[in-house]
């Protein structure tokens, strides 16, 4: 029995085991109900300890111990408006995207597949310039030919232009010139990373309806993840909030309104169950400021090699490492890559940019939590370098790399450019 990982937009059938429109309590208990507690029971009338003067339910109920109860009238107060009101404030930043895709047939060459639609969610924020523009994921864009957005409770959809795309990490940055878009919202602002445990809300337009949808639930695991749109691996968190079809792109908020995070993927299969994955804001960060620093994207750095772990006592005394001496084995490097010119075969990598790397391949993340060594180089830029402190034929070396996007011969993906084809006649 395998699972497998989905990214979704709404281009699929409707599968009747999920269930996409939800109702939530964010504050615990119903207004109506809570109202109802506030309110003071009456005393019962004088000479009414048995009869029917106290008791209007027909139940039979001694009125001493049960007195009667105000009815609350089912009408809307000034703290219900002002709790819609704020509430309103987050999601009416949330967008529906509509977008037409066209692929391209890899069968046929220059020829194009017959164009499908599909719908996806997104949010409005401002970044650090002060502009403002939309967040989505890329592959709700993919092969674009027209993208639409509509707002909350609007008839109107306003032309989209896409700005940049990261297939790495699945985040598309998206802006639309008519000013009347933007008119009355409020951008999104970001939270920080989320702990373990923390109550989220996924935020969208997933099948099962029309209108905004709301499903919660907590934060259930933060690591190293696989993207599947990207086959790249970067942090991630795990919440146990449904994900359905068409949630694609839409934002999870924290307990005080804060964005934490895109909804981009879940889990899927036999074993699985209220698995959902987001791309946190430490990823929509980098993405953001690698637009702003290159006026496009230009990708994650990797180093470019294999490595085993060393967590075997006769594996450390084969390569003559001290007692008290931690770190990975590198096996193989690419040699397209530039940390080719510097890392070899059989070196060990003790730290990166002085931080430790243990012997399992994990490195220090937050309070009493380690995380995959990997983290570390996503958290650089393409072109930046790296300090690594290499045990070689047991002397101690200091290494200085150069970081960069992978450069593979045959790439994992086109970043929704043309295939090459190659024709050969005669």
């Amino acid at each position: 029995m395998s699972a497998s990982c989905y990214s979704f937009c709404v281009r699929r059938p409707i599968r009747p085991a999920f269930n996409s429109v939800q109702a939530v309590v964010s504050r615990g208990a119903c207004r109506v109900c809570a109202q109802a507690r506030n309110v003071k029971a009456k005393k019962p009338a004088a000479g009414s300890k048995h009869g029917n003067s106290g008791n209007t339910s027909g139940l039979g109920h001694d009125t001493e111990h049960a007195p009667v109860q105000k009815t609350v009238p089912l009408v809307s107060t000034p703290a219900d408006a002002d709790l819609e009101q704020n509430e309103g404030k987050f999601f009416d930043a949330v967008v529906k995207v509509y977008c037409i895709h066209t692929e391209p047939n890899y069968s046929l060459p220059w020829q194009r597949k017959r164009q499908y639609s599909s719908t996806s969610s997104g949010f409005m924020v401002k970044n650090e310039e002060g502009q403002r523009c939309l967040l989505t994921n890329a592959h709700s864009v993919e092969y674009h030919t027209q993208v639409k957005v509509k707002r909350r409770g609007d008839d109107q959809k306003f032309i989209a232009e896409v700005l940049a795309i990261g297939v790495e990490c699945d985040i598309a940055l998206l802006t639309v010139k008519d000013e009347t878009f933007w008119e009355g919202v409020k951008p999104l602002s970001f939270g920080p990373l989320p702990r373990l445990q923390d109550a989220v809300a996924v935020v969208g337009y997933p099948i099962g309806g029309d209108t905004i949808s709301v499903t919660s639930g907590v934060v259930s695991r933060i690591e190293v993840t696989s993207y599947v749109h990207g086959s790249t691996e970067l942090l991630g968190v795990q919440i146990d909030a449904a994900i359905n079809s068409g949630n694609s792109g839409g934002p999870v908020f924290n307990e005080v309104g804060e964005c934490v995070g895109i909804a981009f993927q879940s889990l899927s299969g036999s074993d699985a169950e209220n698995i959902g994955y987001v791309i946190p804001t430490p990823v929509i960060q980098h993405f953001l400021t690698d637009f702003r620093r290159n006026g496009q994207f230009t990708g994650f750095p990797v180093m470019g090699m294999k490595w085993q772990r060393m967590e075997s006592h006769a594996l450390r005394s084969a390569y003559k490492m001290k007692k008290e001496q931690k770190g990975i084995l590198v096996r193989h490097v690419q040699p397209t890559y530039e940390t080719a010119k510097h890392l070899k075969p059989d070196d060990i990598i003790m730290r990166f940019d002085g931080i430790q790397v243990a012997s399992d391949g994990t490195v220090p993340f937050r309070e009493k939590e380690r995380i995959a060594f990997n983290y570390l180089t996503s958290q650089k830029y393409s072109g930046e370098q790296a300090v690594l402190d290499v045990w070689r034929d047991g002397q101690d070396v200091q290494l200085t790399i150069h970081l960069m996007r992978p450069r593979l011969l045959v790439p994992l993906h086109l970043a929704n450019a043309d295939p090459s084809f190659f024709v050969v006649a005669g």
